[in-house]
């Protein structure tokens, strides 16, 4: 199974993340969505599971659940946009969900992976929306199979 994460957009979806999902099975959104439309362009491509962040708005926030749990061949996925943590570092996302093998966060705006064992366990895929400061725009490729550790990779998109 290939999964599309993304986060932060901020209510921009830019095209680039078309090509990147290309043949996606399932869409994470890590929150910060933006606007309704964002997940209604991205279920045009695949299923999405998506949370709200600290800037979603009051429709976004009665639409989607702060913490959303599914379980992917085999595998228990936390997304949650990593707000509601003092810090959103891998060690406080581990503490806060020690049930999850895999977790997908937002809010930072940093790409991030960790591996633990080389498998991957937590992963922000950056911003998709408008850039922030010096930071790349990106989103991520997570692939599951049952029974193999899973595989990632950030996509840094080419934006001008």
């Amino acid at each position: 199974m290939r999964l599309g994460v993304i986060s932060d957009t901020h209510g921009l979806l830019r095209p680039e993340v078309f090509d990147a999902f290309q043949a996606v099975d399932h869409i994470l959104h890590g929150g910060d969505v933006g606007k309704r439309e964002i997940l209604i362009d991205l279920q045009a491509l695949a299923p999405v599971t998506a949370v709200y962040g600290n800037t979603d708005n009051l429709e976004l926030k009665q639409l989607l659940p702060r913490v959303a749990t599914l379980r992917l061949d085999g595998f228990d996925i936390v997304v949650t946009h990593g707000d509601q943590l003092e810090h959103a570092t891998p060690d406080a996302l581990h503490s806060a969900f020690p049930e999850a093998d895999i977790i997908v966060y937002g809010h930072t705006h940093k790409p991030l992976l960790e591996l633990v064992d080389r498998t991957v366990t937590v992963m922000n895929p950056g911003s998709a929306g408008p850039r922030r400061f010096d930071l790349p725009v990106s989103v991520g490729i997570l692939e599951l199979e049952s029974g193999i550790p899973p595989r990632a990779r950030l996509v840094n998109l080419s934006v001008k």
